[in-house]
C-alpha cells in the first residue's frame, strides 16, 4: 500500500474539555507509531483546543456548513472549521444522511466549500441491512461515492473515503473479511475508471463499523483497507491505541 495506514477516532457527540487528557495521550503515543498516520475528529467546541495540544497526531471537524458565511444560527463553516485548526472535515456519515436528511447535492456543495478551504475530505458512504439483503449494496455505496467524485478534482491531495455499512455502526456486528474486501476492492475499481490507477492508489479507503482492538489487526490486513474510522473506541485512549497498535502490526505483516 503506497501511503501509511490511516486510523480517525470520530468523537461524534462525545467530549468536553475533560477529555483533552485522552487527547494528549493518544497524541504522545501515536508518536511511537510512525507507521500509521493517526488524526481525531473532536465535536466543534474542542476543534482548536485538541489542535493545540497535538503534535503529531491531526485534527479534524465532523462536519461543516456549505456556505460562505451569512443568516445560519447554529452552523460552523469550512473556513471556521479550519481556523480553529481542523485539516480534514468528515463528510456524508450516516448520522448526517439518515439524521439529518443529508442529499448527495448537500454532500458535494459541503465538499466544494470545504477544499476551497483547504481542507481534506473523508467521505463516508455505506448501505442498510434491507440493501445488503436485497443484494444491492454495491450498486447503493458506489452511487453515493460516483456522485461525490464529480466535484474532487485532486484525489491524492484531498480525498479520503470510508466505507461504513450503517448496519454494522455502533452495533457490535461487524462485515466479514469477504464482505470488506468485496465492497473496498469495489471501490477501488471506481477510483480506478475515475482517476487512473497512479492517482487512484493514493486514495485510501478507511473501514469503519465497529472497528475494536481485538478485531482491528484482521480488518486492517484485508485488501485495500488503508485504515479505519473509529466511533465509540477512540473516546478512550487505550482502546483507541489498540487499533493503532493494530494497524502497525498489520502493516508490519
Amino acid at each position: 500500500m503506497a501511503e501509511r495506514p490511516y486510523i480517525v477516532g470520530n468523537w461524534k457527540m462525545n467530549g468536553t474539555r475533560a477529555m483533552l487528557s485522552e487527547a494528549r495521550a493518544i497524541d504522545r503515543a501515536a508518536q511511537r507509531y510512525m507507521k500509521v498516520e493517526v488524526a481525531v475528529a473532536p465535536p466543534y467546541t474542542l476543534i482548536h483546543a485538541v489542535h493545540k495540544e497535538a503534535e503529531q497526531i491531526g485534527v479534524g471537524a465532523q462536519d461543516c456548513h456549505p456556505g460562505a458565511e451569512g443568516a445560519h444560527t447554529g452552523d460552523i463553516n469550512s473556513s471556521m472549521v479550519a481556523d480553529a485548526g481542523a485539516k480534514f472535515v468528515i463528510l456524508g456519515h450516516s448520522e448526517r444522511r439518515q439524521g439529518h436528511g443529508e442529499s448527495n447535492e448537500l454532500i458535494n456543495a459541503k465538499i466544494e466549500s470545504a477544499i476551497e478551504s483547504g481542507l481534506r475530505i473523508i467521505l463516508c458512504c455505506g448501505e442498510p441491512l434491507d440493501t445488503r439483503d436485497a443484494g444491492k449494496a454495491e450498486e447503493y455505496v458506489l452511487a453515493q461515492i460516483k456522485a461525490a467524485l464529480t466535484v474532487v478534482e485532486d484525489p491524492a491531495e484531498r480525498l479520503t473515503i470510508a466505507y461504513e455499512p450503517i448496519w454494522a455502526i455502533g452495533t457490535g456486528r461487524t462485515a466479514t473479511g469477504e464482505d470488506i474486501a468485496a465492497m473496498h476492492g469495489a471501490i477501488r475499481r471506481l477510483l480506478d475508471e475515475t482517476y487512473g490507477e497512479e492517482e487512484s492508489a493514493k486514495v485510501r479507503i478507511l473501514y469503519g463499523g465497529s472497528v475494536k482492538p481485538d478485531n482491528a489487526r484482521e480488518i486492517l490486513a484485508t485488501p485495500d483497507v488503508g485504515g479505519a474510522l473509529v466511533g465509540g473506541a477512540s473516546l478512550s485512549a487505550e482502546s483507541f491505541l489498540g487499533i493503532v497498535v493494530g494497524a502497525s502490526e498489520a502493516e508490519e505483516a
